[in-house]
């Protein structure tokens, strides 16, 4: 059998933190931003934590389920 092969666009937007939790970037930091606040794109900038409902499906497109 051939290996299982991780989804290269899930590796390129997930880290996973020491205690196995996925850590992920906010969107709607790409352009338009004159009508966003500085308060908004600092808060924007920010890594977050995935939501515990999506964590089981990135747990398989990065093959670590």
């Amino acid at each position: 059998m051939p290996k299982m092969k991780t989804k290269s666009s899930a590796k390129k937007r997930f880290k996973l933190t020491g205690t196995g939790k996925i850590k992920r970037k906010h969107a709607f930091k790409s352009h338009i931003l004159t009508k966003k606040s500085k308060k908004r794109k600092l808060a924007l900038t920010k890594m977050t934590l995935v939501h515990k409902a999506d964590e089981n499906n990135i747990k398989i497109m990065l093959r670590l389920k």
